[in-house]
């Protein structure tokens, strides 16, 4: 059975759309979203069902942390523990943005997300479906990329459907994004500091936000 395609608006979103999905992933079930870079796979992080059928619909292997999607310093201070000084540093400058901070994770993620690790990836994206789907669930979401493990990104809810419409239940298309450029990735130790994965927000830039 093919997932159902719903489409929003990116900059004004239907809250009853919304709402909608919201149902789904309420239900424990995984959706596709946009974010302001690739389209996402959004599911509760605290349901383990949840989790492990985003590990299945994606083949990802589980030595992989999930990231999270927030929208508020708040969460974000929820979810991390002792945050470092960089931390509010990059994001004051960067968010909401696409940018991934990795960190050391509070005893509220399960180690699963975090793939027994212990550290999180969180991301406050510019993106207004995101925003209303977490204050509709009053949780973040996970926000790993919606597409196999070993496949191209999906910048489009189109490419999401040829990918993944099989393993999911609903897709929120708000359209293309463009460029298939993801989220840049900074890890955090304490005051040191290295940049994963260079996305969207170039080296320079955090560089400049870290440095000055």
């Amino acid at each position: 059975m093919s997932a159902e395609l719903v489409k929003i608006d990116a900059l004004q979103p239907d809250v009853g759309t919304v709402q909608y999905a919201a149902k789904w992933v309420e239900r424990g079930a995984v959706v596709a979203i946009p974010t302001d870079t690739l389209y996402a796979l959004a599911a509760d992080p605290m349901n383990l069902s949840a989790v492990d059928e985003i590990f299945r619909v994606k083949c990802r292997a589980r030595t992989h942390a999930l990231p999270i999607l927030i929208n508020s310093m708040e969460q974000a201070l929820l979810l991390a523990r002792d945050p470092p000084q960089n931390f509010e540093r990059l994001a004051k400058a960067c968010w909401p943005g696409a940018l991934t901070i990795v960190l050391d994770a509070s005893n509220m993620v399960p180690l699963k997300v975090t793939a027994n690790t212990g550290r999180i990836g969180l991301r406050w994206p510019k993106c207004e479906t995101v925003r209303l789907l977490i204050d509709a669930l009053g949780t973040p979401v996970t926000g790993t990329s919606a597409n196999l493990s070993g496949h191209d990104a999906c910048g489009s809810a189109q490419e999401v459907l040829l990918q993944l419409g099989d393993r999911i239940p609903l897709i929120v298309d708000a359209g293309p994004n463009g460029e298939k450029v993801p989220s840049t990735i900074v890890e955090l130790y304490g005051d040191a500091w290295r940049i994963g994965r260079e996305g969207a927000i170039q080296a320079e830039e955090i560089e400049r936000v870290l440095r000055d």
